[in-house]
């Protein structure tokens, strides 16, 4: 192989890497438990960049409760991102980059 090419491919495979990180830093997905008294919203990385709990939710002498609803709805986040993802992928491999 030409040592132009094998460079050019580099490149090209930084600049897919590159906008695949930029998709994974944009790419939003919701998760909520309680009847909707949790929200998270998480992106690609899932990180989580919002939180939001109801007022009513909050109970200091239940505690677990909330943890429990808190943990339920990142994982709803996290599933959606692995959802979203995987279409992408399979949309990838028909060709629709």
């Amino acid at each position: 192989m030409n040592p132009f090419d094998l460079f050019k491919n580099m490149q090209n495979i930084q600049q897919h890497m590159k906008g695949m990180q930029e998709r994974l830093d944009n790419l939003r997905a919701e998760g909520t438990s309680g009847a909707g008294m949790v929200e998270v919203v998480v992106n690609g990385k899932m990180q989580i960049i919002s939180l939001k709990i109801s007022p009513e939710i909050v109970d200091p002498n239940d505690v677990k409760t909330l943890e429990v609803l808190v943990a339920a709805a990142f994982n709803a986040a996290a599933q959606e991102v692995q959802n979203l993802l995987k279409d992408e992928a399979a949309t990838m491999a028909q060709g629709g980059l």
